[in-house]
């Protein structure tokens, strides 16, 4: 089972002058909403997280929506041995998220894993589906706190690119 999670920063708040409902996408994806962000295999209690505070927790799950689909672009899916890969950068470091998907399994592993350390696999419909619904709940989140988010174009085109499934 896949658990994806958030928390915002204390230490680096949006700027109280940010008007959310004409916020660009740059400003969405990279300068506001940072903190942690976490992807966890439940059945074998294992997780891959940040612990820096800087991470921009809306761009990571974009980002994951993007990546999933990128995996998918084999015409053969889940029956492909062909191996897909994908990679999330994270714009302030060096750090990254490496996925790769053969058959219907999503191997990730990350930068900051000891070596040898297996990466968490995981169900590509599953980490879709997930992802998804990490990114719809997160939006609902936000646009409880920020007045205005909701009524953001970006916000509403990320949304019908991405619906629920």
């Amino acid at each position: 089972m896949i658990d994806l999670g958030y928390s915002l920063s204390r230490r680096f708040p949006d700027p109280p002058q940010t008007d959310y409902r004409t916020a660009g996408v740059h400003a969405l994806r990279h300068d506001l909403f940072c903190g942690d962000v976490y992807l966890a295999d439940t059945t074998a209690d294992r997780e891959l997280s940040t612990a820096w505070g800087w991470v921009p927790v809306l761009d990571f799950a974009w980002a994951l929506c993007d990546i999933v689909e990128q995996l998918d672009t084999d015409p053969r899916g889940s029956r492909s041995a062909r191996p897909v890969h994908a990679e999330l950068d994270f714009t302030e470091s060096a750090d990254r998220m490496r996925f790769e998907r053969r058959f219907g399994w999503v191997d990730v592993e990350a930068d900051w894993m000891p070596a040898d350390e297996p990466p968490l696999t995981f169900n590509h419909a599953a980490l879709r589906r997930e992802a998804r619904d990490f990114l719809h709940d997160l939006i609902a989140d936000l646009t409880d706190m920020h007045d205005g988010l909701e009524d953001n174009p970006v916000i509403w085109d990320l949304q019908s690119r991405f619906p629920r499934v």
